[in-house]
């Protein structure tokens, strides 16, 4: 039936050929015009959670330690975790990050989570965090973020906005236009920033004019001002067994500082005691915690978590769209950081590997055939893989993971080319051996004795991977079956792409392969026949 098929083929390439690329363009539009998106890695169900709590003000440890207690009480309160471990520190202190993400300067306190084995537990980690956010969402006066440990490379929130300028006035307006309209995006949660928190600090300025009217001398201010403050360093000390020395500072009694003592605080002249406040004004001021800059430029960050089932490029396509619609100052230069980042980069690369990939076997082809029709029409199986993984993707709905569905196109290269290389060398083969027989019948007779072979590496291939692709992670060892393992997944972008795009590509080879071998035959008879024609209406009756 196959021969039979092959024969009709290879009578009409042009036709078959036609049909193939409209099938292809077709493919390709639809999942450009219907895709479901991008991500960086796909989400598997997480072993691990980390829990974030922040809040704002100027606590003690004691109290940090307490709102900290009473956000693991309700996380205890969750079924499914094996372990728990909190740290608690003040707010503004370095430490206790997340995975692979910044921590915010209202960070009072981190929580490591440790969930139990996936087959101790009758739900899967996704509910567990779920439970997490739903449990802890209406405690007053703290924030409480939930985020899954991360299963590629770590990049921190899927949605990271870098505010970049040399002008530093410019960067907390525009964060603060940028965060607005991201609270009020639906999809995004766990926002946050890095701009400074709320707090004041007291400036004192010196009125020079009116210091020289009194003869003060303004370096006694300063020391004056001191001792109401940090105190004076007088010495130093260090204890026997140290490395470090300690300072010794000089200062007023705790009843006679503060910013209060200002106005009773008076120094020494050539015209006697003047009061401070006099020639020094205190004037409050928003307070800053830390300056952050990159390659010398200030920065500040806006960063969210995604809702579940919302992808993070979509979110970040609309982010761009409004940013695009708004008039910020051109001296401020707005970037997306984090997944979407990486994910660029994680595509660059791939392509180039493609690329390079595709040329090295274009040449291996051209010195073993030495033909290079022949290794073109080789590497046109590429082509349809690729097309295959699109289509898999439309089908199921799944969104294209730039790591792992970009590795299964790379090696999809290396191995639909065989199906190929085989068909094309068992021609030649047949040309050969056999120099009476017509282009068609060597096509026809080669693609007969291929298709057992082809069909059986093709089948193998796809029944090893169909499992991981239908979601299933089978351990042989304990002899079990789950759906919806963290195994299955993790790799089920990889075998999904090799399961569609294998499968389609030789569908398409065992019939494009033979009609684009036909073409060059059927080409030159129908030249043939238009010059023998132009002959016959040349030649004089």
């Amino acid at each position: 039936a196959y021969a039979r098929f092959m024969a009709g083929v290879c009578g009409h390439p042009v036709l078959t050929l036609s049909l193939i690329f409209v099938l292809l363009f077709g493919i390709f539009w639809t999942y450009g015009s219907n895709s479901t998106g991008m991500v960086f890695f796909n989400d598997a169900d997480p072993q691990f959670v980390t829990v974030s709590v922040g809040g704002r003000g100027n606590f003690s440890a004691s109290e940090v330690n307490e709102l900290v207690r009473d956000v693991e009480e309700r996380v205890l309160q969750v079924p499914g975790i094996r372990s728990l471990n909190t740290q608690t520190l003040l707010p503004g202190s370095s430490g206790g990050g997340g995975f692979g993400g910044g921590s915010s300067n209202d960070r009072i306190g981190t929580m490591f989570i440790e969930l139990l084995p996936e087959s101790d537990r009758d739900r899967s980690g996704f509910d567990v965090v779920r439970d997490l956010r739903a449990r802890t969402s209406d405690l007053a006066g703290i924030r409480v973020e939930v985020m899954a440990m991360e299963q590629g490379p770590p990049v921190g929130k899927p949605v990271q906005i870098e505010l970049r300028s040399r002008y530093r006035e410019l960067l907390e307006p525009a964060l603060v236009r940028i965060r607005e309209h991201m609270d009020s995006m639906d999809g995004l949660v766990d926002i946050d920033d890095t701009s400074a928190l709320p707090s004041i600090e007291w400036r004192m300025e010196v009125d020079r004019a009116q210091a020289a009217l009194y003869d003060a001398d303004v370096l006694a201010a300063g020391v004056a001002l001191q001792l109401i403050t940090n105190g004076v360093k007088v010495a130093e000390y260090r204890p026997d067994g140290a490395d470090d020395a300690v300072d010794i500072r000089a200062r007023f009694p705790i009843a006679h500082r503060g910013i209060s003592a200002m106005d009773e605080l008076r120094v020494t002249t050539n015209q006697g005691q003047v009061p401070l406040s006099n020639f020094v004004h205190i004037t409050p001021a928003p307070g800053v915690d830390t300056f952050e800059r990159i390659d010398g430029f200030p920065v500040e960050r806006v960063r969210a978590n995604v809702a579940e089932g919302v992808l993070a490029d979509t979110m970040v396509k609309e982010l761009q769209a409004w940013i695009d619609t708004q008039s910020f100052d051109p001296r401020l230069d707005i970037q997306f950081r984090g997944a979407n980042e990486e994910q660029a980069e994680s595509l660059a690369f791939v392509q180039v590997a493609f690329l390079l990939s595709l040329l090295l076997m274009f040449i291996l082809l051209v010195t073993q055939f030495n033909s290079f029709y022949q290794s073109g029409l080789i590497l046109l199986a590429v082509v349809m893989s690729t097309a295959g993984v699109l289509l898999g993707l439309l089908v199921t709905g799944s969104a294209f993971s730039a790591i792992l569905t970009g590795v299964g196109v790379v090696s999809l290269a290396g191995i639909v080319v065989n199906n190929n290389i085989v068909l094309i060398d068992t021609y030649n083969f047949v040309r050969q051996e056999h120099p009476e027989l017509s282009a068609a019948e060597a096509i026809v007779r080669a693609s007969s004795q291929r298709l057992r072979p082809v069909m059986l590496t093709t089948i193998t291939t796809v029944f090893g991977l169909l499992p991981l692709a239908c979601d299933l992670s089978v351990d042989i060892v304990n002899r079990s079956i789950t759906a919806g393992g963290q195994m299955a997944t993790f790799w089920g972008p990889l075998s999904q792409a090799i399961v569609f795009g294998l499968s389609f590509a030789t569908v398409l080879t065992l019939i494009a392969t033979p009609a684009f071998l036909a073409l060059p035959a059927q080409v030159r008879m129908r030249l043939q026949r238009r010059r023998a024609a132009a002959l016959a209406e040349n030649v004089p009756a």
